[in-house]
């Protein structure tokens, strides 16, 4: 056999290597055992269960988990505190690309650990987002329109100055704290027929999945100008997608990631899309059945369900993730 062919067969064995050892990197044991690592300094958030018909859906329950209502707003500091309690410390300090939750969420996680923290945005981030993380005192630099143009700057500042990495959610560290969302969720509802999720650059729902690994079907969301996840579960890999619409700032990076994948690809039931005029129809009826005030990408695992995208049966109880809080949808006069 030539050397061509020789590659030819052993780039798909290798491909498979790669993948078993992130799924064996993200196990339900090593999920409870960062939820013990980063207790001290998270919240613990509660679920709500509201019969469907107050909603006005068919189901016979929803029950959400008010993520929200996390510090910093969003799930994110229990990544952000899995990178900084396991990962060795630079004197350099700590670097963070984010459309703005992940940065508010690294800001806070450094602050609470007296760590010195550079957040990169692009110039989509919500200007609400932008005051956060400048209010837990990181030094926020705006890079480019997009989230891979605040990535690429993130790459440039860690490699000049040694500055520690912490990924959005393409990480081992990244994914075991947001698995801890779904250790959670069991915990206090275990009984669930259908878990929905929105999806951005997937470690969230990557370490949802790897806790459930089936026990119940997780669902991704994603919006149609954003569908990331989708795109690549169709190519059979992480490929380019377009990144726009209503959740740009938090659901829009322009591929799922490569250490994602592979768990999202074998765990993760299916992907839904969701059109933006959903993703505001969810919000308000958020807003006018509990009183909850969602950001656009908080919202749109719930959209899934209201519009019908997502098909469930009727004597079925869905669990819904509303996981970021980083708005001024409602003015309080």
């Amino acid at each position: 056999m030539n050397a061509a062919n020789r590659g030819s067969v052993e780039q798909p064995q290798r491909d498979a290597d790669d993948a078993t050892r992130v799924i064996d990197a993200i196990t339900p044991a090593r999920i409870e055992a960062t939820a013990r690592l980063i207790a001290p300094h998270i919240r613990r958030t509660p679920i709500i269960a509201i019969e469907g018909a107050d909603l006005g859906l068919a189901v016979r329950r929803v029950v959400f988990k008010l993520e929200f209502t996390q510090h910093a707003g969003s799930f994110k500091v229990r990544g952000a505190f899995c990178n900084m309690l396991s990962r060795e410390a630079s004197q350099a300090g700590i670097v963070a690309a984010s459309g703005g939750n992940h940065g508010a969420a690294v800001a806070f996680a450094a602050q609470r650990l007296g760590r010195r923290a550079t957040v990169f945005v692009p110039s989509v981030a919500s200007p609400t987002k932008i005051e956060q993380i400048r209010a837990y005192g990181a030094d926020l630099r705006i890079a480019g329109d997009r989230y891979a143009d605040a990535l690429a700057a993130s790459e440039t500042f860690m490699q000049q100055t040694g500055a520690l990495p912490i990924h959005a959610y393409d990480q081992i560290e990244t994914m075991l704290g947001q698995g801890t969302v779904g250790l959670e969720f069991e915990q206090d509802a275990p009984a669930l027929d259908a878990l929905v999720v929105s999806v951005g650059g997937g470690g969230l729902i990557a370490g949802m999945a790897a806790w459930y690994r089936g026990r119940t079907p997780v669902i991704g969301v994603e919006p149609q100008l954003a569908p990331t996840l989708t795109r690549a579960l169709q190519a059979g890999e992480p490929v380019d997608a377009p990144a726009g619409g209503i959740a740009a700032d938090s659901l829009a990076p322009r591929r799922v990631g490569t250490l994602v994948f592979p768990i999202a690809q074998r765990y993760v039931a299916q992907t839904v899309l969701v059109s933006d005029d959903a993703i505001r129809a969810a919000q308000h009826t958020l807003w006018r059945v509990q009183r909850v005030v969602t950001e656009p990408g908080g919202a749109a695992a719930f959209a899934a369900l209201a519009n019908g995208a997502l098909r469930i049966p009727a004597h079925a109880t869905v669990g819904v993730l509303l996981c970021g809080a980083n708005t001024t949808a409602v003015r309080f006069d």
